[in-house]
């Protein structure tokens, strides 16, 4: 059974997780909700909470049911998810009242282009664009990575020129390397690791966006902005040397 309060929307996943749906689309403003309700969530956690995955514009949490059910009262609600709606449904009350907290703005370097960037040429062909234009206009915006998914530390961001929005291939790639930064309609992201995908590849970067021995292990974070920074092929081996 789904729950409504302000436009916001709960409905259950399976026994063990709900989604509350905060509005449609892809939007910075409904995206600041998501993000301050995984905050205040963090700082108020319920008794069984075990994680919350921000999107978008939703936010899902998984829980305990067990932990949930034995936390309540004889009268609260019989049910762990009519429970943990019934926690959230009070805590959408607070999100007027709380600060967005400040967001980190990272650098990330790109080598553009040869053969870390297979379809750059492409991309500019399409839009009838010089690679250098495309460069110049994929590195001028600031990107605000609204989710991390698909693989470990994959950021999909927002924000992107619609100048050169360019779909995705027809025909994925087998294997893609880690740190190929890519276009697929309005987004841009990152590959971490190698994995098939079919996004216009235009770039490189030498940073790694998985890093499994640390906590988080993914640099990126929802809620981060991007900016892209062009370097040359000797500052991208200068990179992996300082990485060695």
């Amino acid at each position: 059974m789904a729950h409504q309060k302000n436009n916001t929307n709960i409905r259950p996943l399976g026994d063990s997780a709900l989604v509350i749906q905060l509005g449609d689309g892809i939007s910075p403003a409904i995206h600041e909700k998501v993000k301050n309700l995984t905050n205040l969530l963090e700082k108020e956690p319920f008794t069984g909470l075990i994680e919350s995955v921000p999107s978008y514009n939703s936010l899902t949490i998984y829980y305990n049911p067990v932990a949930v059910y034995l936390s309540r009262t004889d009268k609260e609600a019989s049910s762990p998810y009519k429970k943990v709606s019934a926690f959230i449904l009070a805590l959408l009350d607070k999100l007027g009242t709380t600060e967005t907290p400040e967001q980190r703005l990272i650098t990330i370097p790109v080598l553009y282009g040869g053969e870390f960037g297979p379809d750059l040429e492409y991309v500019a062909s399409y839009h009838g664009l010089s690679v250098e234009q495309v460069i110049q206009i994929h590195s001028s915006n600031d990107y605000l990575v609204y989710m991390i998914g698909f693989a470990p530390g994959f950021p999909f961001m927002g924000g992107m020129d619609e100048r050169i929005a360019t779909p995705r291939k027809d025909s994925p790639r087998l294997a893609i390397a880690p740190g190929s930064v890519g276009i697929a309609g309005k987004q841009t992201g990152i590959y971490p690791l190698e994995t098939p995908g079919g996004w216009q590849i235009i770039g490189r970067t030498p940073l790694d966006l998985f890093l499994p021995e640390l906590s988080p292990p993914t640099m990126l974070q929802s809620g981060d902005r991007i900016r892209y920074v062009p370097i040359t092929p000797e500052e991208y081996a200068a990179y992996k040397e300082m990485k060695q």
